[in-house]
């Protein structure tokens, strides 16, 4: 697959609390994390850190993993970054990302990356955002245990079919159809 463009987003649920994560994928991850933690963290390694704006001012601190390329959950460079759950230090910490060259993520794209990079299949990719809409312990766990039992398409061959068909249906065109004829 070819890189495309750094995303960024937060990967906790909005509003306040202890801790926010900050996720960052893609190919500029590595110079955009030279740039807010003034190096790239050890590989999988937590790493106590400052958490930089443009004038090497701290805007937080906190945690930042770094997980390099293939060995990541988009099989792109990955960065987290666990700061305090304040909304405005997520949202200062998310914009010195989007200085930087990020883009804000779509809902699901880290998923959709993970997919198209054969990270997951498209059995994984979809209990992932079932467990995510769970409303209960017991859809969570049914949930959890049905994944666990999923082998998934195992060929390249399937694999690739499966991100054809996914494409069609998620193309703009198709949508459109779609929705015509409901």
């Amino acid at each position: 697959m070819t890189p495309r463009d750094t995303i960024v987003a937060t990967a906790t649920p909005p509003g306040r609390g202890g801790i926010a994560v900050l996720r960052l994928s893609g190919p500029d991850v590595p110079r955009i994390a030279q740039a807010m933690l003034g190096g790239v963290p050890s590989p999988r390694h937590a790493t106590f850190a400052r958490f930089l704006a443009g004038d090497d001012e701290a805007i937080d601190f906190g945690l930042a993993l770094y997980f390099p390329a293939p060995h990541s959950f988009t099989g792109e460079p990955v960065l987290e970054l666990h700061g305090h759950g304040s909304p405005v230090l997520q949202e200062a910490l998310i914009e010195r990302a989007l200085e930087l060259g990020a883009r804000r993520a779509r809902p699901g794209e880290f998923s959709e990356r993970a997919f198209l990079e054969d990270k997951l299949d498209l059995a994984q990719a979809e209990a992932v955002a079932d467990v995510i809409a769970a409303g209960t312990t017991s859809q969570s766990t049914r949930i959890s245990r049905a994944r666990g039992s999923t082998q998934g398409a195992r060929e390249p061959g399937e694999r690739r079919g499966m991100r054809r068909r996914a494409a069609m249906v998620s193309s703009p065109t198709r949508r459109a159809a779609v929705r015509r004829w409901r």
